[in-house]
């Protein structure tokens, strides 16, 4: 039997090594605090993309979730004061498994205060050029790219889902059935923009729909508003996802209440929204603009591998 070996190579694993300790160095550098969260939480975020782990709790202990990011905590500790921070921890993702996922994977999570999205772009494309000595960066709304690639405006009242739904059958093929609008998105900017950037190098995509905006703040752009946040892409693949966050408690609840809507029309479970976090924002959480990047894709483009499994130790299949 083959499946005690591990899946990444000794090179890879060394390789793996040095890119942390460059991580770590980039922010110690900077004078940004590493921080420890819990993995296990009484409270995860409800977004209907991601599927989390939940640990039954036994008696009358509640369930508790293996976190799909450190955010709520980190958010915590910034609304008690803690200042510029970061953390590389592991993650999880129910049903999150292939070439390009692992359901246990790593991330690296920071926040800074008094910043915001554009601000944080620059630092993202600052360390991903030290890490993959690259240089040069655009900037695409999602609005332009979807005009630009697809010929679809998806923030125009007057573009429907049936008309979505066409072209994404016309482009991909036969479609699951009742599909809302940011599922009909997702697979859009999955299945045909992601290819065709695929040789664009480093690409940050920017002012999403507001339904899409997660944690992040609304802004007005232009004539509709949009969602505050980024993803950045390099060679196709997403590699970071971060927002101007929300620190208007009562419009985070209306937002994290709108994402267990979405969940329920999906047929997914609704998720408890965690209310120590809503108690940190109504305490006070500072101006600030927070990013997550996935260490093991890093690591997969930075060596030119196929798959994440060849740059953890085991992956899922052998774990």
């Amino acid at each position: 039997m083959s499946e005690w070996f591990p899946s990444a190579s000794p090179e890879s694993l060394a390789a793996r090594a040095e890119l942390l300790r460059v991580l770590r160095r980039f922010f110690v550098d900077r004078g940004v605090l590493e921080v420890d969260t819990p993995l296990l939480s009484q409270g995860t975020i409800p977004d209907a993309g991601i599927d989390a782990f939940r640990l039954p709790g036994e008696a009358d202990e509640p369930d508790r979730y293996l976190q799909t990011s450190p955010e709520s905590a980190m958010k915590r500790l910034l609304a008690a004061g803690a200042g510029d921070i970061f953390q590389i921890c592991k993650a999880f993702r129910q049903g999150e498994a292939g070439r390009h996922h692992n359901p246990e994977f790593t991330l690296l999570e920071w926040y800074r205060v008094g910043s915001d999205h554009a601000a944080l772009m620059r630092e993202v494309a600052e360390l991903l050029g030290i890490v993959l000595k690259s240089d040069g960066w655009q900037i695409w709304p999602y609005r332009a790219l979807f005009i630009e690639l697809l010929g679809v405006d998806p923030l125009d009242e007057q573009t429907s889902l049936t008309g979505l739904t066409d072209l994404a059958q016309s482009r991909i093929g036969v479609l699951p059935e009742s599909l809302d609008r940011d599922a009909v998105l997702d697979l859009l900017m999955s299945h045909c923009i992601e290819p065709e950037i695929s040789d664009w190098g480093m690409v940050f995509v920017t002012d999403f729909p507001l339904s899409q905006a997660a944690m992040a703040r609304c802004i007005p752009m232009g004539d509709v508003d949009v969602a505050a946040r980024f993803e950045c892409y390099l060679n196709g693949k997403e590699l970071a996802n971060g927002y101007w966050e929300q620190i208007d408690p009562d419009a985070l609840a209306a937002q994290l209440h709108a994402e267990n809507t979405r969940r329920q029309q999906r047929g997914l479970p609704l998720r408890p929204i965690d209310g120590r976090l809503l108690a940190a924002h109504r305490h006070g959480l500072p101006e600030c603009a927070g990013v997550a990047l996935g260490v093991d894709r890093l690591l997969a483009l930075k060596l030119g591998v196929e798959g994440v499994a060849e740059t953890i130790s085991f992956g899922w299949d052998r774990a």
